[in-house]
């Protein structure tokens, strides 16, 4: 790849690859970037970190304590105050792990299979379902 790199200038890169048997594929795809977690650019628009714990703390002063993201950004625009959108409250609470269901739920208990326990003979009958009969005898 270097021999490659220092006669590009001079011949092109296509007849660098042709004189030392090299496939142009390869060469190019030596010069990409390996892959790995992409890193996301943040948007301008994104609340600093002061906005953000400023909004944080908001949602959780007292009087807020038992109210939705919702009726507290309704309250809040009452007031004439605006941090930021209702869906940005939304986002980061859940962030930080303080979203989701608050009310206990209700846990069904694993389903055990019936078990047949006869002590002694003819305690225990089972009637068998009624299928036509395909082999041997027919009604």
């Amino acid at each position: 790849m270097a021999a490659v790199n220092e006669l590009s200038p001079v011949v092109g890169t296509q007849a660098a690859c042709e004189v030392l048997g090299l496939p142009r594929a390869s060469y190019y795809r030596q010069q990409r970037p390996a892959f790995g977690p992409s890193k996301k650019a943040v948007s301008a628009r994104a609340l600093s970190l002061t906005e953000r714990d400023t909004v944080l703390a908001c949602l959780h002063e007292e009087r807020f304590q038992d109210r939705s993201p919702a009726a507290v950004f309704a309250t809040l625009l009452d007031e004439g105050v605006y941090h930021c959108s209702l869906r940005t409250m939304h986002r980061i609470l859940e962030q930080e792990g303080e979203t989701g269901e608050r009310r206990d739920q209700l846990t069904h208990p694993a389903y055990q299979k019936p078990e047949l326990l006869a002590t002694a003979p003819n305690q225990l009958w089972r009637v068998l379902p009624q299928f036509p009969c395909r082999f041997g005898r027919s009604k």
